[in-house]
């Protein structure tokens, strides 16, 4: 359990994450794979970054459950920080990261892929935004880099999800193979890139960040603060517990 590190030839560096039984991340989670995305990246021989996940699907958010047994704010503060670390450390790391999305991919995971560099994901995919539904706000930032601005507010207000083959529409996903699949052709574009003379890699990474017109650290950090204040109401501590006790809510 936890963020395996496999060194592939050609530089590639595969990140596999795996929290059974769904992925959903405790803070110890988002740090391990903060902490292997920046090992990874300051390896002057990494030239590609794939990022997986093991099991059921892809990532499933933060761990609700390790929140709300905690009487007071201290794992939500934690948390909160860790998932700012992990995006960050996909969005800085000096190399390309693929994400290789299988099944979910909801909360925290949309902030993964969303600050990566090219997501690939296979037949089954699905991606959303269930925060509202949790009493918590966060990961717009990201969901706008996957789809267009009135979409992504129809998503986040109803909680909805979009299919692998959808986001391949607007773009947002360069490629939708069969679960068997996924992997290898994380692996091979990764291959594609590494390739490439590294310097010319590494600064185009670097310019290509620098060009964003939306600064995805500081917009998602503002975005947290909501978090604290819908916490601070109590709304949070009751979408929580009725998350534990009755599980996530059916899309209609």
């Amino acid at each position: 359990m936890g963020t395996h590190i496999e060194h592939r030839p050609r530089g590639v560096v595969v990140l596999t994450v795996d929290h059974p039984p769904v992925n959903a991340l405790p803070v110890r989670g988002w740090h391990e794979l903060a902490e292997a995305l920046n090992t990874a990246g300051a390896d002057p021989q990494t030239r590609a970054v794939v990022l997986q996940a093991a099991g059921r699907g892809f990532n499933a958010g933060v761990d609700i459950k390790e929140i709300a047994a905690d009487p007071g704010h201290t794992k939500l503060v934690e948390v909160n920080h860790g998932c700012y670390a992990a995006f960050k450390a996909v969005y800085e790391c000096p190399v390309p990261v693929i994400s290789a999305v299988h099944g979910f991919c909801l909360g925290g995971g949309i902030g993964l892929v969303g600050n990566s560099d090219v997501i690939i994901a296979s037949e089954d995919a699905t991606f959303g935004l269930p925060e509202v539904d949790r009493g918590a706000l966060g990961a717009a930032t990201h969901l706008s880099r996957l789809v267009p601005q009135h979409m992504m507010r129809a998503m986040f207000y109803t909680g909805r999800s979009v299919t692998a083959q959808q986001l391949l529409h607007f773009g947002s996903v360069w490629q939708v193979v069969p679960r068997e699949e996924l992997t290898a052709a994380a692996i091979a574009l990764a291959e594609e890139i590494a390739d490439k003379d590294p310097l010319v890699v590494r600064k185009a990474k670097e310019s290509l960040n620098g060009i964003d017109p939306v600064d995805v650290n500081r917009s998602y950090r503002f975005e947290q603060g909501f978090t604290f204040e819908l916490n601070l109401s109590g709304v949070s501590d009751r979408a929580r517990d009725d998350f534990v006790h009755n599980g996530p809510k059916k899309e209609s």
